[in-house]
């Protein structure tokens, strides 16, 4: 842990530091805000501000409380802004004592950019996700985040915040109107800007190597938005899908039979018997061995499935309690889909979240915090709970799928 030093009898205090673009940002208002409200007193021992809007600025701190155990807890609230102790030490670590479990005062991550210290280094800590622990490797010196699940008993934990150096998104410079908004959510935002600028990032993100993930929920289909997908798919917009049993089946009970929910999407009338389409399109694809073989045997031709089968486009289907079926793809198991998300998720730069609250919020879960997300619902609280649960760098759209993806496609073409 960090070293406290007593000065004038009850008190303790040590320095830290604060760089990057933290006046723009508020990250040094936040800072002395966690210092006042825990109990402590500062002093600005040295401060340099940037004179122009790509330039960074520097603080050092003097945190003062008035017990070791305050000052620890002031410095661990601070650590999530970037603040650091000017004095770095190694970070500590304890040996994993059971499988699937942390040692006691485990570090636990966020989804922000970390580094560990390790034999007098700064070491990148690979694989960042929020609400996990990192795994050293003290032979090689690096550090990655490992979930609870995968713990093996004899791994190196790195348990306290000794060490650490968290970069908040903030601490970087801000290039693009994208930044700027934040994760606000509103039905009232201009929605043309708002889509100009998803376009946009989703062109610096294909011209930079980097893949798009799309992550669907089965309104996509009811609304009658398979069209957009699969043209997005089409030009180079989308390499990598995750979605449930639901997005799937009702897309490809629309490539069988023409509806959605057993509605003719054409003619929004209902079917005879459409009730039961959507099980007889999941019992079509078992029979034939898979979405890719139905593919292959040309008895599904057209739809989201079809594209990505068809572009090879790698998708993770997880499964939940109410589906029926399901269809073969689907993973049953919750912590088998996890990893397999995880699995997709290197190498994504953006991703696009529609009318799916549980998997946009799971998504969001898993992806570290310099990956930009655009989440479109017509239910204003699926955003807000992404927010909730740390995906800050969310720009939420508050509107129907349809319109919105019409306009996307048109922006992108």
């Amino acid at each position: 842990m960090s070293q406290a030093t007593a000065v004038k009898g009850p008190s303790f205090v040590e320095d830290v530091e604060l760089q990057g673009h933290i006046i723009d940002s508020l990250l040094l208002p936040k800072v002395l805000d966690e210092i006042l409200t825990r109990g402590g007193s500062f002093t600005l021992k040295e401060m340099h501000i940037g004179q122009r809007q790509e330039d960074p600025s520097y603080v050092r701190i003097e945190v003062r409380a008035d017990s070791t155990h305050l000052l620890e807890e002031i410095l661990d609230a601070v650590l999530d802004h970037g603040a650091v102790p000017v004095v770095a030490k190694d970070c500590d670590y304890q040996i994993a004592d059971l499988d699937a479990a942390f040692p006691e005062n485990f570090y636990s991550t966020t989804n922000y950019r970390t580094q560990v210290r390790l034999g007098g280094e700064w070491v990148e800590v690979e694989d960042q996700e929020m609400d996990c622990g990192i795994l050293l490797d003290l032979e090689s010196k690096s550090a990655r985040c490992l979930p609870m699940m995968h713990v093996k008993k004899g791994n190196p934990i790195v348990v306290g915040r000794q060490g650490l150096r968290v970069f908040p998104a903030e601490t970087t410079a801000r290039q693009h109107l994208f930044e700027f908004m934040g994760s606000s959510v509103s039905s009232e935002k201009p929605k043309g800007v708002t889509v100009r600028e998803i376009a946009a990032a989703m062109k610096r993100t294909r011209e930079a190597g980097e893949k798009i993930l799309a992550v669907l929920g089965p309104a996509v289909v009811h609304t009658g938005s398979v069209a957009h997908i699969c043209e997005l798919i089409r030009r180079g917009y989308l390499q990598v899908l995750f979605a449930g049993n639901a997005l799937a089946t009702h897309d490809i009970e629309q490539a069988l039979f023409g509806t959605s929910l057993g509605v003719y999407l054409e003619r929004g009338l209902p079917a005879e018997e459409g009730h039961e389409h959507h099980l007889r399109a999941i019992n079509t694809i078992r029979r034939l061995g898979g979405i890719k073989s139905a593919v292959d045997k040309g008895v599904l031709r057209s739809g989201i499935m079809f594209e990505c089968t068809k572009h090879h486009i790698p998708f993770v289907l997880a499964g939940s309690i109410r589906d029926d079926g399901p269809l073969p793809e689907v993973i049953t198991d919750v912590l088998v889909a996890q990893d397999a998300m995880r699995e997709l998720i290197r190498g994504v730069g953006f991703c696009l979240m529609m009318a799916t609250m549980l998997h946009s919020i799971a998504t969001g879960n898993l992806l570290p915090a310099w990956v930009k997300v655009a989440c479109v619902d017509i239910n204003p609280a699926t955003v807000t709970k992404l927010a909730d649960r740390g995906s800050h760098q969310t720009v939420g759209v508050v509107t129907d799928a349809e319109p919105f993806l019409r306009a996307l496609v048109e922006e992108l073409a």
